[in-house]
């Protein structure tokens, strides 16, 4: 089977493209949505893209963090916004589609219309700087000895929770999950010294691993193979552990009932940003991979992250449970 053209066109049935006669243009200033608090990986990408937005949308992208309950509050804002064109917002993968399936069911995909994705984030486990850790063999060695280790996430079976699930029941130990607000809190607190690793996005610890005095150091990615831009830093898969890819997908949506021509609006412009060679380079210098996918293909791949929630993440947070 052709598992690119099944999703797709299952997306056309879940999500409605349909169209209308009218060219979009908006009359005013937009405002997207980020579902989590300023300072975040998804905020520090919506900040770049604000920056540089009048150049092609002739408008300003005026960003409106709506943290709380993990990206909930943000999204049910989003969802019931008025589908006038002038209001989108992110849409994190997977951590919104675990929600679309039991126990939760707060959300259905189709309350959203796919625009484009933005940004593909891999995961890496991390520790601090001084951790007396310095490759992943030594930590799983050590955790599975130890049994009091703590981890902080970015929210109870959020994406990076997920991530340390599947890194904890792959390398088969145990561990405490503190579920902080967000990205930026839960690396706080690895900072802090409240835990002992964490697992993030590549992107969110950039700085935080780079800078002269690193705060954080990198133990291995999620990845089938090394990243280019980390060869020093081993994968999962070469200890034995998670051995496919895992991440964050970072995309633009608009609530439901938004026309094709709305959509086709966004997806030009934002196409033409993410390729200005100014917004790459800025891109590159906060260590964020633009991943730009269309409407139809980003609908496939958030369709794929709810296979991926309903068939893989209940038996992670039931082994969990045991």
């Amino acid at each position: 089977m052709n598992f690119r053209l099944f999703f797709a066109s299952i997306t056309l049935v879940l999500f409605g493209f349909t169209a209308h006669s009218a060219e979009f243009v908006p009359n005013s200033d937009i405002t997207l949505i980020v579902s989590f608090k300023e300072g975040s990986g998804t905020d520090i990408g919506a900040k770049i893209l604000s920056k540089y937005a009048p150049k092609y949308f002739k408008h300003n992208l005026i960003i409106k963090n709506i943290p709380g309950e993990n990206g909930i509050t943000g999204w049910k804002a989003l969802i019931n916004s008025k589908p006038d064109g002038l209001t989108i917002g992110y849409l994190n993968l997977p951590t919104f589609t675990s929600y679309t399936i039991p126990p939760h069911n707060v959300f259905k995909i189709d309350d959203v219309v796919p625009i484009c994705n933005h940004l593909t984030e891999t995961s890496v486990v991390v520790v601090r700087s001084d951790s007396p850790y310095n490759s992943l063999g030594e930590f799983v060695k050590t955790a599975r000895g130890n049994g009091g280790f703590k981890a902080s996430t970015n929210g109870e079976q959020a994406s990076n929770h997920t991530a340390t699930q599947l890194f904890a029941s792959t390398a088969k130990f145990q561990y405490e999950a503190i579920n902080c607000n967000g990205t930026a809190d839960q690396l706080l607190s690895l900072i802090k010294g409240e835990v002992d690793f964490c697992c993030a996005k590549v992107g969110d610890v950039a700085s935080l691993v780079s800078e002269e005095k690193p705060l954080l150091k990198i133990l291995g990615v999620f990845s089938e193979k090394r990243l280019q831009t980390l060869p020093q830093v081993p994968t999962l898969h070469e200890f034995g552990y998670y051995d496919k890819w895992y991440g964050s997908l970072r995309g633009i949506v608009g609530p439901k009932g938004m026309t094709h021509e709305m959509v086709k609006y966004y997806e030009d412009n934002f196409y033409k940003l993410l390729n200005d060679p100014e917004v790459i380079a800025a891109h590159k210098a906060r260590n964020l991979y633009i991943d730009f996918r269309d409407p139809l293909t980003f609908g496939a791949m958030i369709l794929a992250q709810e296979f991926f929630c309903r068939d893989v993440l209940p038996t992670l947070y039931h082994e969990k449970k045991e």
